[in-house]
């Protein structure tokens, strides 16, 4: 892999609004499932293949921790291809240069325990968007056999040996059931996880574990039960489309009035997403591995609220608030999952939208033309959801901070041009 550069470019985007999105675009595989897909490479000495992947920050920080652990990467970024040679892995301290940069650094400390019966990580960084705790990783990890401690900053495990056993999760927590199950893999004996998270990307990556030779019963359900086996081997694997990519390019097609086609995609992961969009008054069709998208003259005012999958997705919060900017009277949109993911409030406002936070919802009062002005980037959703309300605005918007863009969407201004979009990047 050729060598990363990490430093933060101030870019912006400018979008030129009014103009309806039309056209097809192709969905990239899906950050969230490749992530910990990468992490789980270090389970075998063998290695990993993998297809789909997307070529976004998130990824190149992650791969960029594998390689400082002994990982031989080759990424093939315009394919997607990537390839994993994970035989001189070593359990060594990750500096906090890299994991400072993502949360999904913590999907290393499961693995690593697996394999190694040790971690060295540090407490992991990301979007501000609330309080997410590692707790819940570190119960499962003790039930598991290991000890724990923090020193100089890093969340130190280590186990004599791992023993299968029953893991009760207090909350729903996607990463936190992903590194239970990848150290539980290796275990000696049986491990039960109750109340383990079931979306598409936890199964996705109980699908390749089970090419890598893992035994793992209950995928898609609240209880996942492994059998622990003595070793895993190579595997090739192709990584699920991103359900968020998706549902992002299908909000801003019909925030903008426009019609268009997505194209390798999974549309079962976004069936509450779809229902919402059609009590909108948008004409939604589905196919195996396409979703069309057709919005009409009016948006009707939709209420949601977030939940675990298969609920309405967190992490379209910010975008479908941007769609409710456009529908004629009042939404409410809740969030249930992070407690500071309205942070997008304040910057639609300065576009001309009419949105007032009480308490964990929003109240969205809609049908108030909005007017480009200059905005700043928050984290990862809010940044698209600026994007959208700017697609829809008169005039020219400027989205400030769009590394955070970068870090969950690939190629986001370029697929948007092709759907029509008068959209910019600029480096300031």
């Amino acid at each position: 892999m050729s060598e990363l550069d990490f430093s933060v470019m101030p870019d912006k985007l400018t979008i030129r609004g009014g103009i309806r999105l039309t056209g097809s675009v192709e969905i990239s595989g899906a950050k969230n499932a490749a992530l910990p897909l990468i992490a789980a490479s270090i389970l075998s000495e063998d290695g990993l293949e993998l297809n789909n992947v997307p070529d976004v920050m998130d990824v190149r920080t992650l791969l960029k921790a594998m390689e400082r652990l002994g990982a031989i990467v080759d990424f093939q970024s315009e394919s997607g291809r990537l390839i994993l040679n994970t035989k001189n892995v070593r359990p060594d301290e990750i500096p906090y240069d890299i994991v400072r940069k993502m949360r999904a650094s913590v999907l290393l400390m499961g693995p690593l325990l697996g394999r190694f019966r040790e971690a060295h990580v540090y407490t992991p960084g990301g979007c501000a968007i609330g309080a997410r705790p590692i707790d819940e990783h570190i119960q499962a990890f003790q039930k598991l056999g290991a000890d724990y401690r923090i020193e100089s900053g890093f969340a130190i495990l280590r186990a004599p040996k791992i023993k299968g056993t029953q893991i009760l999760f207090d909350r729903v927590t996607v990463t936190g059931t992903e590194n239970a199950i990848m150290a539980a893999v290796l275990a000696e004996g049986e491990t039960i996880i109750e109340h383990a998270a079931n979306e598409p990307e936890v199964a996705d990556l109980c699908h390749c574990l089970i090419k890598m030779g893992a035994e793992i019963d209950g995928i898609g359900t609240s209880r996942i039960m492994i059998q622990g086996v003595n070793s895993l081997s190579r595997a090739t694997h192709r990584v699920i489309p991103d359900r968020i990519e998706a549902g992002t390019y299908m909000m801003a097609i019909a925030a903008s009035g426009g019609s268009g086609n997505l194209c390798g995609v999974n549309p079962e992961h976004l069936r509450i997403p779809i229902e919402k969009l059609v009590e909108a008054g948008v004409t939604v069709t589905t196919g195996e591995n396409t979703i069309s998208v057709k919005a009409h003259h009016d948006i009707h005012p939709v209420d949601v609220e977030t939940s675990p999958y298969p609920g309405f997705p967190t992490d379209l919060q910010a975008q479908f608030m941007a769609l409710m900017t456009q529908a004629d009277g009042v939404s409410f949109v809740k969030e249930t999952i992070f407690e500071n993911r309205f942070q997008h409030v304040q910057e639609l406002n300065r576009l001309g939208a009419r949105l007032k936070i009480d308490g964990n919802r929003v109240i969205v009062r809609g049908g108030t033309p909005l007017q480009g002005a200059e905005v700043m980037a928050t984290d990862l959703r809010a940044s698209a959801s600026l994007v959208i309300a700017g697609l829809t605005a008169s005039g020219t918007t400027t989205v400030h901070r769009i590394y955070h863009l970068d870090r969950g969407y690939h190629k986001f201004e370029t697929k948007l041009r092709n759907l029509g979009a008068d959209i910019c990047r600029i480096s300031e």
